[in-house]
């Protein structure tokens, strides 16, 4: 059977204790969600599902395209716009979630041949752009700026170290400072995921 093996996996992730299974919520659930993104609850704010509802109806309900063909919409520039001066920099890039932002960013910016530094805590999306980029991924000690250091010494050529700012499994804060010292001393780039932070 061309596919037998996916039983054998599930089999083993089963006896293992990996099966996690959905659970839908109501949309009234009187639980309190402490697993969710929506740090500040903002999700079901009257008015931010107000101004959904009203762009729903004036936009549509769907991108009807890539943003590059014909997704990107006069507001999105605007959304745009505002992130970038709320932020204090000269231009924002909105994407459809976090983990794809993270791809893009970090494929675009570790070309082949380039030293891609990872941090041994970093989100999945952020290592899933390792994998797809074309450098070369180096994993080093969580939040640990020398180990940086150390790993950016061994290359030659263009480097990028990638972070969370606020991990999201243990809720620790990368030592920025001295991440963005190191990555200075050798001319790489740092990208910093901040979805946790901001």
């Amino acid at each position: 059977m061309a596919f037998g093996w996916i039983d054998e996996q599930a089999e083993l992730r089963r006896r293992a204790g990996l099966v996690r299974a959905l659970r839908p919520r109501p949309a009234d659930s009187p639980l309190l969600d402490l697993a969710s993104n929506d740090y500040l609850g903002l999700a079901r704010h009257p008015e931010v599902t107000e101004g959904a509802a009203r762009a729903a109806r004036v936009w549509g309900g769907g991108a009807t395209g890539s943003r590059l063909v014909t997704g990107t919409t006069e507001l999105h520039g605007e959304l745009e716009r505002e992130l970038a001066d709320f932020c204090g920099f000269e231009a924002a890039l909105v994407f459809s979630s976090g983990y794809a932002a993270n791809l893009a960013a970090v494929t675009a910016l570790a070309p082949h041949g380039s030293l891609i530094v990872s941090d041994a805590g970093n989100h999945a999306s952020l290592i899933d752009g390792c994998r797809l980029a074309r450098g070369t991924t180096q994993v080093v000690a969580h939040a640990d700026p020398d180990a940086v250091r150390k790993a950016l010494q061994t290359h030659d050529g263009p480097a990028v170290t990638v972070s969370d700012t606020v991990f999201s499994v243990d809720g620790d804060a990368a030592p920025l400072a001295g991440l963005a010292a190191a990555c200075r001393e050798h001319g790489a780039g740092l990208v910093a995921d901040d979805a946790h932070g901001l």
